[in-house]
């Protein structure tokens, strides 16, 4: 029987695949063509999915085009840099406008000091930052800083966490990680994570956490857990560090604000450069005046495009003219709506399907019981071989159905989605229950 089931889970997928491939040629030119100068075809590996990716000739407002000429309502907003959409007329006009002036000056620009400070504004746990080149970037930096500011070497990260392209914590690993000494302890474990922190407390630089665990599958920590880190990193002198890359848009404040929980140190990136490559960390004064040029013991941090005068300009129009309190506040409750509307409808047909995440974020997943860490979800080598059919599956069902997200189940909607897109999309998840129900009931845990 199990065979049979997983047959025809199989043949399933397969027939979805030729439907795809027959679909998207022009897609798949390019992916075969690019394989001559990049391994894979590929210079993001997040973007690669099977059978081939999608390629885009064009973004407008939430509308994606690709090379074939299919239209696609947005719901990945490039995994959060897209909160403006891909067309927003004030982050347009502040790029020509800098554009004109000329770029790569080669020096302070009249940009960033005032995105500087209205990020300060905004999270006022950053009483002095600076900015890089994206989040990973800022987490190396951040780590580093902490571990300079203390003169101890390990850091603390947690299972299925994600900090960059060099802090990859989930459970296979990453074989291109920084070399830090690292303690892995596991998320909303608060006790776990206290007891962590005691036992190598003297040679303990950093805790580094995520308020919403992003890669791992928009998994909220749990205020009670987050409190606990920031008590223990207090008892222990240790630098606490929240990685707000992700959760920066849960509110004008990240959910730093929304629990009320200061750290040390933060991290930011994404659509705070206004959909342009951008990274940025700071935290307590403390910290970070050591980066003061003229002082004797400065720590020196270079980066030739770290103050770029397109991201500066585009950052500082995003946050000055677009993103209001108000236009956020609208953002997140329409995700939180889209999330309850997703849970009723798996709630309606009984299948072991979720929506978990915060605000406007949210993430699918092929799984019955509570998720409050990566390992919750995770089950054997047959049953996560299993799943991640089904997941790709609903992939190409939802291409298929115009509407595009992330092959995990990620989505982070952007300030163009509007209600009559996620009716759509609403539509689209419930035709899939309705048609795929069997196989996720045989073939999700």
């Amino acid at each position: 029987d199990d065979v049979r089931v997983n047959a025809d889970l199989d043949s399933t997928l397969d027939e979805a695949e030729a439907r795809y491939r027959a679909a998207n040629p022009r897609s798949l030119a390019r992916h075969q063509a690019a394989g001559a100068a990049m391994p894979g075809g590929n210079t993001r590996t997040v973007l690669h999915y099977p059978p081939f990716p999608l390629a885009w000739a064009k973004g407008e407002g939430a509308t994606l085009t690709d090379l074939d000429g299919h239209r696609y309502t947005d719901f990945l907003g490039e995994y959060t840099a897209g909160l403006y959409g891909h067309s927003n007329p004030v982050i347009q006009d502040a790029v020509r406008a800098a554009l004109a002036d000329g770029i790569v000056l080669g020096g302070p620009n009249r940009y960033e000091a005032e995105l500087a400070g209205e990020i300060s504004r905004r999270f006022p746990s950053l009483e002095l930052l600076r900015f890089c080149n994206s989040g990973t970037e800022a987490n190396l930096f951040a780590l580093s800083t902490a571990r300079a500011v203390t003169g101890r070497a390990k850091i603390l990260a947690f299972t299925g966490g994600y900090h960059g392209g060099v802090f990859y914590y989930g459970l296979a690993g990453s074989a291109i990680n920084a070399p830090f000494p690292t303690i892995l302890a596991r998320y909303n474990d608060a006790e776990g994570a206290a007891a962590a922190i005691a036992e190598h407390a003297a040679d303990l630089a950093a805790v580094v956490v995520e308020p919403m665990q992003g890669s791992g599958g928009c998994i909220p920590g749990d205020p009670g857990f987050l409190a606990a880190l920031r008590a223990a990193c207090d008892r222990h002198g240790v630098v606490l560090i929240f990685d707000e890359v992700m959760t920066s848009r849960l509110s004008p404040g990240g959910r730093q604000a929304l629990l009320g929980i200061t750290p040390d140190m933060t991290t930011l990136g994404k659509y705070l450069g206004g959909g342009l490559s951008f990274g940025a960390f700071g935290g307590r004064r403390r910290f970070m005046e050591r980066y003061d040029p003229a002082r004797p013991d400065a720590i020196a941090h270079a980066g030739t495009f770290n103050n770029n005068v397109l991201s500066m300009a585009a950052g500082r129009a995003g946050l000055t003219r677009v993103l209001t309190p108000e236009a956020l506040s609208a953002l997140n409750a329409r995700g939180e709506a889209l999330r309850e509307r997703l849970n009723a409808l798996a709630g309606k047909r009984g299948l072991p399907v979720q929506a978990t995440g915060c605000g406007s974020l949210v993430n699918l997943h092929f799984h019955r019981g509570t998720i409050r860490a990566v390992e919750d979800y995770q089950g054997d080598a047959e049953a996560n071989a299993r799943r991640a059919k089904l997941t790709r599956l609903f992939h190409l069902d939802m291409i298929a159905a115009g509407q595009y997200l992330a092959l995990r189940g990620f989505m982070a909607l952007s300030l163009p989605i509007t209600d009559a897109d996620c009716d759509r999309l609403a539509a689209a998840v419930d035709e899939f229950l309705a048609t795929r129900g069997r196989l996720i009931e045989t073939n999700a845990r």
